[in-house]
């Protein structure tokens, strides 16, 4: 996926929640409120989604973007075609 297309993905799931895969094999799920061309994000508020299903709370979160194995919308805003 190019750059671009995955800057795109980004901007269109802005406020809503998202869960990213780091490279350490953790989950972290929160509300996307911003992000930069590095793909760096910034989730409020983020969990940690624990391997029993269970999740730590943890507030506002920066991620950088080499640490991102994945990251996935939960839904689109309306209007928004994938």
């Amino acid at each position: 996926m190019s750059t671009d297309i995955s800057l795109r993905l980004l901007d269109r799931s802005l406020g809503n929640q998202v869960l990213v895969r780091l490279r350490n094999g953790r989950l972290v799920r929160g509300v996307l409120v911003g992000f930069d061309k590095h793909m760096n994000v910034v989730l409020n508020p983020a969990e940690e989604v624990l391997q029993d299903g269970n999740s730590v709370r943890l507030g506002t979160v920066l991620v950088r973007g080499d640490n991102i194995v994945m990251l996935s919308p939960s839904r689109l805003r309306e209007g928004d075609q994938r």
